[in-house]
């Protein structure tokens, strides 16, 4: 069971709450995550969850991805009381993918909706002492933040991996492994992607607390990788051309 908050039943009242079913989801890397888990002063549970590592099917793959984590528990979508997810840093189009989803569902249920940055979710799972966290922002990039005993100290950031200068004890996430040499730190190989019981234990007590829910934020921390075009220029119409 992963540590979690301390008391709550429903999620959307204000107020202590006993047991909550949650689900989470994460797109910020490679990985499209989904989790479905129970909260209660004890922590969290998970009851089921699918990962499925595919950087261009974010969008194709979150949805049946939710629906495989509540057929395998035997829960409804109608029982969730609280959707956690994933706010970044990542790309631009996949990050979108999980924050739209979550966001439509909680509305559509009435239930509250609680970000959590995807790096805190290796970070705290990746265990005690110094660690680096780093996943692959493409452009020869890396997003990346720093963690003792699981608590951020650095970041989040990003940065070509040889600008990134941390002390740390070790790395995890795929943008670790993808640049080791670069980077200089003993590489862990897991976690590489961000851990979705761990992301939804790291809004327990919000959650179990009953506290209002949050606007879904997406940590871009760059500009999109595409742009909308410019207009083009309007060329002054010559003397006596009809307008």
């Amino acid at each position: 069971m992963v540590p979690g908050g301390a008391g709550a039943r429903g999620g959307v009242a204000r107020g202590r709450i006993d047991d909550v079913l949650v689900l989470g989801v994460d797109t910020a890397t490679a990985a499209v995550t989904a989790v479905l888990a129970e909260v209660d002063a004890d922590g969290v549970r998970e009851l089921a969850s699918a990962v499925t590592v595919d950087g261009r099917a974010h969008g194709e793959r979150l949805a049946p991805s939710v629906a495989e984590v509540l057929t395998r528990a035997g829960r409804t979508v109608g029982e969730l009381s609280a959707v956690v997810a994933g706010t970044g840093p990542g790309p631009f189009t996949g990050l979108r993918v999980g924050l739209v989803t979550a966001t439509a569902m909680a509305q559509a249920l009435g239930v509250p909706t609680y970000g959590v940055c995807s790096l805190d979710a290796l970070g705290a799972a990746a265990g005690p002492g110094r660690v680096l966290v780093a996943t692959d922002a493409r452009r020869r990039e890396v997003y990346w933040a720093r963690y003792v005993d699981g608590v951020r100290t650095d970041g989040p950031a990003v940065a070509k991996p040889a600008d990134v200068h941390v002390d740390a004890e070790r790395a995890v996430g795929d943008g670790a492994g993808k640049y080791a040499e670069v980077l200089g730190v003993r590489i862990v190989p897991e976690p590489r992607y961000p851990v979705g019981a761990v992301l939804v234990g790291l809004a327990a007590e919000r959650i179990l607390a009953g506290a209002p829910g949050e606007v879904l934020e997406p940590r871009y921390l760059r500009r999109p990788d595409v742009t909308p075009a410019a207009p083009a220029a309007t060329r002054p119409a010559a003397a006596g051309t009809p307008r």
